[in-house]
């Protein structure tokens, strides 16, 4: 598969390596010295966008007029879906989206929906969620976290709002979630929620130890959209 990389920090460099070595070819690089707009995208399969929030729409529609199908890594643009979605239902257009492509963390929303479904109407214990990132880290929450409190409030009625901290435990009702958002040096990615009560804790827990996992699991997002039309997500890869 011929793929452009939309990107070039970190993790598009951890994506390039992966994807070579498992046969695909980079075959053109999209960053701040070449856009979108000014590259040659004749010989591109698919793209693999992880730039940032304000470029992501640009790249995204661009990617969908070019009947480019697109994987989107980069997180804090989702006020903007809808819009996203009537482009790919117009132009027939393909593309996977997710905030974090790590199969673990997949796996771990799953575990905090069964979680918050088990823990329903126990209000004995309260919920928490505690996420930490690198400094260069743009948004925050995280795009991850969001999921994880959305699939909170998806999955216990016991709570309907989350309340964002930075670096700082945020104050909140009993119906809220408190999300406190930690920006540290040199910190792939950890996750975690909690819910505490007078007695014990419970507790699940997500730590990426490298780059490697988010990179794998976006060239996997990749070969499975491949032919491919209509929009995806991580669920949709590994048949959750």
């Amino acid at each position: 598969m011929n793929i452009a990389l939309i990107g070039y920090g970190k993790m598009g460099k951890a994506i390039e390596k992966i994807a070579e070595e498992r046969g695909h070819k980079i075959v053109l690089i999209c960053n701040s010295e070449l856009s979108v707009q000014h590259a040659d995208f004749s010989n591109v399969e698919m793209a693999i966008e992880f730039s940032q929030p304000d470029l992501a729409m640009n790249h995204i529609n661009f990617c969908l007029s070019k009947n480019i199908p697109v994987i989107v890594g980069t997180t804090g643009w989702n006020e903007h879906l809808p819009e996203v979605q009537d482009k790919i239902k117009s132009s027939n257009g393909s593309l996977l989206h997710a905030s974090n492509f790590s199969i673990g963390v997949n796996i771990f929303f799953e575990l905090n929906k069964k979680l918050a479904q088990l823990l329903e109407g126990k209000m004995e214990y309260k919920a928490s969620i505690e996420e930490i990132h690198h400094l260069q880290k743009l948004d925050s929450p995280s795009g991850t976290a969001i999921t994880i409190a959305d699939g909170i409030l998806a999955n216990n009625n016991d709570y309907n709002s989350w309340v964002l901290g930075k670096n700082e435990v945020p104050h909140t009702n009993n119906h809220q979630v408190p999300l406190t958002a930690m920006r540290l040096p040199d910190v792939p990615g950890t996750h975690t929620v909690q819910y505490t009560s007078k007695i014990d804790t419970i507790s699940i827990s997500h730590e990426a130890h490298s780059r490697i996992g988010f990179a794998l699991g976006a060239v996997i997002a990749a070969e499975f959209l491949l032919g491919k039309k209509g929009e995806f997500q991580m669920n949709d890869v590994l048949n959750f």
